[in-house]
């Protein structure tokens, strides 16, 4: 197995040490051989949901809700994170953190009744230090993803990035060490899954890397190198011009790659050096924002051209981007939500609606819900006519999270404080016929 493959050492600028992997080429020994995953229609299997964008095929949860209403459960969770609910069958699965006793954990409660069903210690010590994790991050940032038969995540622990395989039990099926990791904010993206393997990214200023790893086994089967720049952005694999891509940002690229061998099929110049949000795309064209210390938001041609088609000096630096029919929206740091002509990049109209944006937005049949920082989930209209609120609903104090939506069910993770103390929740929204459940 390539767990602990040779590293390449390199010296950088002044005294500081760049430790950078070595490239894995695919080979016949590890192979694609378990079934591709295809999501239930009910299921949320992983970052940005089934589509790996943000669009839902689900019945709308109600409008309306708050801690006494349309509330079908609501579950303590252990730690702290950031990581977004996924929901797979029966189970609605978190990555947490206890930070205080340096404990990464795998989460698992109860679809129907929020219950928790088990949790798994990942790691045990080995966290970063406070200062190797930004302000606002957490030990457990990154989204799992699940095939219905194994959850799968990764976190930086001891300095290198361990991927992780738990059964639908909680029971460790392998731990596979990507490579190492030089955290400059901590470590943030999410797995995404493609054929027989596990995709994972690991953007870091001492050598950064993707990694595709088998399902069943944990082998790595391809790595490859990238830029030595602190990066935030999660992968993801899109059927886009013709043919399936894995598409990253970071390092002032937008960058796509073979997602069955890791070999480079284009990039171009944009988006900024530190981006946190994951490619979008529609038909051959993919978008994106960030980020730091650049703006700039553009729609580049997939085809292998690299074409920039159009671009502007807007800035979405945390939150993903989201293509409803021929419009791109998005949500700013500052509390701005923007619509462009995703072709032309035509603003069609910008609204101040203040707070801040750091969760993703998502849409189902037609109505766009945006997690504000503060707690805040606003629900407004994708239309390219103007800004129309629809609803406006707060649980809890604070929600970096995006927020998962399947069956029917809005599924959040919620932070409140009673003084000092932090308490993290999961809640589960549904129409109760105007009773609340809450556990």
């Amino acid at each position: 197995m390539h767990r602990f493959a040779p590293l390449l050492l390199t010296i950088s600028v002044g005294c500081t040490r760049s430790v950078a992997v070595e490239d894995i080429q695919v080979s016949d020994m590890v192979a694609p051989s378990t079934t591709a995953y295809e999501p239930g229609l009910d299921d949320w299997p992983g970052w940005r949901g089934p589509l790996r964008n943000g669009l839902t095929t689900s019945s709308p949860p109600p409008l309306n809700w708050s801690p006494t209403e349309n509330v079908v459960w609501k579950a303590s969770v252990p730690g702290r994170g950031h990581a977004s609910p996924v929901v797979v069958k029966d189970r609605v699965l978190l990555s947490s953190a206890e930070e205080s006793e340096e404990r990464q954990l795998l989460v698992a409660f109860d679809r129907e009744t929020g219950a928790e069903a088990w949790r798994v210690t990942l790691h045990e010590g080995g966290f970063p230090s406070a200062g190797e994790v930004h302000q606002k991050g957490t030990d457990a940032n990154g989204t799992v993803a699940s095939d219905g038969e194994r959850i799968y995540v990764a976190h930086l622990n001891s300095d290198s990035i361990v991927a992780s395989a738990v059964d639908w039990d909680g029971k460790i099926i392998w731990q596979t060490t990507l490579g190492p990791f030089r955290s400059k904010f901590g470590y943030a993206p999410s797995p995404t899954l493609y054929g027989s393997y596990v995709i994972f990214a690991a953007d870091n200023w001492g050598g950064g890397y993707l990694a595709a790893v088998n399902r069943e086994t944990g082998e790595i089967a391809w790595r490859k190198q990238r830029s030595s720049t602190s990066t935030y952005s999660s992968p993801t694999v899109a059927r886009v011009a013709g043919r399936d891509q894995l598409l990253i940002s970071g390092d002032n690229q937008v960058a796509s790659y073979d997602p069955a061998t890791g070999e480079s099929l284009w990039s171009c110049r944009g988006a900024s050096e530190a981006t946190c949000g994951t490619l979008v795309w529609d038909e051959d064209l993919v978008f994106a924002s960030g980020g730091f210390p650049g703006q700039q938001t553009l729609a580049v041609r997939a085809d292998g051209t690299s074409e920039i088609l159009w671009s502007n000096q807007v800035k979405i630096y945390e939150p993903s981007l989201l293509v409803v029919g021929q419009e791109l929206y998005g949500t700013s740091d500052q509390g701005i939500v923007y619509c462009w002509d995703s072709r032309t990049g035509e603003e069609r109209w910008r609204k101040r609606v203040g707070g801040s944006f750091s969760a993703s937005p998502i849409v189902c049949e037609g109505l766009i819900y945006a997690q504000k920082a503060s707690g805040e989930l606003i629900v407004f209209r994708a239309s390219p006519e103007g800004y129309e609120e629809v609803a406006s609903n707060r649980l809890g104090d604070e929600t970096l999270a995006s927020p998962a939506l399947c069956g029917g069910r809005l599924y959040l993770r919620v932070v409140s404080w009673d003084g000092d103390d932090r308490h993290e929740h999961l809640y589960c929204i549904a129409d109760t016929e105007g009773g609340a459940i809450p556990r």
